[in-house]
């Protein structure tokens, strides 16, 4: 498998030329009108549009859980809150998305599930402000109530692996700014919750009142944010140029069933290890991204290092800082889009080179202990995962042929959500 990415960067890319040889006359006239129909201009850039609000949405649930860690911090003092909530999501994101990718991914509709995503993420966000207003109150201790909320997080997990599965896999199909607006949107929604920590902790105070405005503010935004999400998905598909390249889709699907017979049992099987093989360099690569970033972030960060002018703001300046330049890198390929994999997937592991240098940001000379060291760093680890995850996201569903694009972007997701589970949990076990 070649790595270097031979398709155009033009929309008409996705064109499938019409089959020379053809079953029936009216198969024939149907190929053939919609491969050589004008492809249908972005008005007002709407798709677009709404792809980076729904890529901005599905990772907010998770975002306002994180974020709200003086919250959850305050009211469970004796649990590791950032590491645990990691965990739990990711793993449980892990599990769902092997499920959906064995047994559904080739026979149910996207549409479905990322509806269904979607409402369930509202219900995990109302659990956090309506146990604070009836059971919690603000009281210290009460560890029914983080149980619980640990499994409004697991619901949540489960909830990002139908809506970022099917989401991914629905922007593979499509030309690659569109792949390029969801992986911006997921950057935009740290940016975001990052920027309403500040407003809060500079608002309100930090007592158990403070506290729990705060946190019942993210939730509220998160609710809302994934009411309009909702709203926005389902206008999408109406969208001429989404009609244009459903056709496409429609088109390639129905010619690969009459070449090769329906996608079910062994050929399944076949088929999907084929798109694994194809797309193994790229995962392998945003595993390795992942691993570095979650063992570092958040938890290195909000727990490890600690500075004596910035006391408790420290940590969210940091948070805020990872969180922006994650989106310049994610941005940064709409502007130029590395063509060369090898290069993107050999960067991948030179960010290993983060361990050392964190680990001198604790233990080496006293300069490298300063803040300024520790937020370029963390900077650049938000700058670097960015930009590699949005090149190796926006490549890999274009190895395989359209009517496995949505496949390959669902094992894409898969990889990804690995790395981000086992960078959860090497976070446990890498004590610097």
């Amino acid at each position: 498998m070649g790595l270097t990415s031979t398709e155009p960067d033009t929309e008409s890319s996705l064109l499938l030329p019409t089959t020379a040889a053809t079953t029936t006359t009216t198969t024939t006239t149907t190929n053939s009108t919609i491969s050589q129909q004008k492809i249908p201009k972005d008005t007002f850039h709407l798709a677009y549009i709404i792809y980076f609000t729904l890529g901005l949405g599905f990772l907010l649930p998770w975002n306002a859980f994180i974020t709200a860690v003086d919250y959850f911090s305050y009211i469970y003092p004796d649990v590791s809150v950032d590491r645990i909530f990691s965990v739990a999501y990711m793993v449980m994101g892990l599990a769902c998305l092997v499920v959906i990718i064995l047994f559904y991914a080739h026979k149910s509709d996207a549409y479905l599930r990322i509806n269904l995503g979607l409402g369930l993420f509202i219900v995990a966000l109302l659990v956090v402000p309506v146990m604070d207003a009836v059971y919690i109150k603000g009281r210290v201790g009460l560890y029914d109530g983080f149980y619980v909320t640990v499994g409004a997080l697991a619901l949540s997990g489960m909830a990002d692996a139908l809506v970022q599965g099917g989401l991914i896999g629905a922007a593979g199909e499509l030309p690659e700014r569109y792949m390029q607006a969801v992986v911006a949107g997921t950057a935009a929604s740290g940016v975001l919750v990052s920027l309403l920590r500040i407003l809060t902790k500079a608002v309100y105070t930090q007592d158990s009142h403070g506290l729990r405005k705060s946190a019942n503010l993210y939730f509220a935004v998160g609710i809302v944010v994934m009411a309009i999400c909702l709203v926005f998905y389902n206008m999408a598909h109406r969208l001429p140029i989404m009609k244009y390249y459903a056709d496409l889709k429609i088109q390639a699907v129905n010619e690969d069933k009459e070449e090769k017979g329906s996608l079910t049992g062994a050929r399944w099987r076949s088929t999907l290890w084929e798109i694994v093989c194809s797309v193994q360099w790229y995962g392998i690569g945003i595993v390795i991204i992942y691993v570095v970033t979650l063992s570092i972030f958040p938890g290195y960060i909000t727990e490890d290092v600690h500075s004596e002018i910035l006391k408790d703001w420290y940590s969210i300046i940091l948070i805020t800082g990872y969180n922006v330049f994650d989106l310049v890198g994610k941005s940064l390929t709409a502007v130029y889009l590395l063509k060369n994999a090898k290069i993107a997937i050999g960067g991948c592991f030179v960010r290993l080179l983060f361990y050392p240098l964190f680990f001198g940001c604790l233990h080496g000379p006293k300069f490298f202990r300063t803040e300024i060291p520790v937020t370029l760093l963390t900077c650049l680890l938000g700058l670097t995962n960015g930009y590699l995850t949005s090149v190796l996201m926006i490549h890999a569903p274009k190895v395989v042929p359209l009517r496995q694009a949505e496949t390959a972007g669902i094992v894409i997701v898969l990889y990804l959500v690995a790395g981000l589970a086992a960078g959860s949990i090497v976070a446990w076990f890498w004590v610097i």
